[in-house]
């Protein structure tokens, strides 16, 4: 019990630094939001107005006044408004999240099960010819820049072959066929790089854990090699392919923007790229906190799976 409020402090000190850092990092970008927002057809705007606006928009007080305001709206849950329209910004957050995890989701469960069974069995058959060739497709897979596969999918897939649409949205209660055509190609996109991680991650553990003297003990007493592999070296090779996937998972996070860009998947990255645009503080500081808050929770939930896994965690 001490081992998770330990773990749960340390979360909720990196989410109130992580808080710190967007809202000084965001005052740091050079433009004012209240000349950017009432700034048309690039004429300048009228001094007066953007004062006015900015006394409207609590710009005008103290840099130390606007973080206490901004830390107690956070502490009550309160996100703040949209400086572009007014609109709460935990609504729009909430309508485009469910969004991007599912983007994520779908992405992790291709390549978990294709990178993890991949890195197995080049583990298993080192040095064979599905070694050889599984290693350099996922090298290949690495080196590829993510919007790149992405273009080359829909110019493949849906320009050239017509097997899937080339990008857009429509919500899976509208049309859920239509949605999961829709899901398959970004999904594909984005699992591309990560199962090539997972198998280089897999293969790798997996040869180490065989490498250990309890492993070549087992062997030694006869014990059946499938119950070495399921019992032993998976167990112990699990720790560290847990660790990249959650990191990577959290990366994925922020780091959807260009493949939501390129199939046009009004996703949470999309909204965070406009917001930094127009200099909207609240909705970038919303955005960014709400994925910080998803990555530590993804990172807490990966010293319990440690503690779980090796009981010797708990009592590092």
């Amino acid at each position: 019990m001490l081992f998770v409020l330990k773990r749960i402090g340390v979360s909720v000190l990196l989410v109130w630094v992580v808080a710190t850092i967007v809202f000084l990092a965001i005052r740091m970008v050079p433009g004012d939001p209240a000349t950017i927002l009432l700034s048309q057809g690039g004429v300048a705007p009228d001094p007066a107005a953007v004062a006015q606006l900015r006394i409207q928009l609590g710009l005008n007080q103290p840099l130390g006044m606007q973080y206490v305001a901004d830390m107690h709206r956070l502490l009550v849950g309160d996100l703040g408004q949209s400086l572009q329209d007014q609109t709460p910004v935990a609504g729009e957050i909430l309508r485009r999240l469910p969004r991007t995890l599912e983007l994520i989701g779908a992405a992790a469960v291709l390549a978990v099960l294709l990178g993890l069974p991949a890195g197995l069995l080049a583990a298993i058959r080192r040095g064979g010819a599905f070694d050889r060739i599984a290693s350099w497709l996922a090298a290949v897979a690495l080196a590829v820049p993510i919007f790149v596969v992405g273009t080359l999918m829909v110019a493949i897939f849906a320009q050239g072959l017509h097997w899937a649409p080339a990008g857009g949205y429509v919500s899976f209660a509208r049309h859920p066929l239509r949605h999961l055509e829709l899901l398959a190609m970004p999904a594909a996109t984005i699992a591309i790089g990560l199962a090539a991680i997972l198998f280089r991650m897999t293969r790798a553990a997996v040869l180490d854990v065989s490498m250990r003297d309890y492993i070549r003990t087992a062997r030694a007493k006869g014990v059946a090699p499938r119950r070495i592999l399921a019992r032993h070296v998976l167990r112990n090779a699990l720790m560290p392919i847990v660790t990249v996937l959650a990191l990577n998972l959290g990366s994925l996070l922020g780091g959807t923007v260009l493949v939501e860009y390129v199939f046009n998947w009004p996703g949470l990255s999309g909204l965070l790229v406009d917001a930094v645009n127009a200099r909207d503080y609240p909705e970038v500081q919303g955005v960014v906190l709400v994925i910080s808050v998803l990555f530590v929770a993804l990172n807490l939930v990966v010293d319990l799976l440690y503690a779980l896994l090796d009981p010797r965690v708990r009592h590092g």
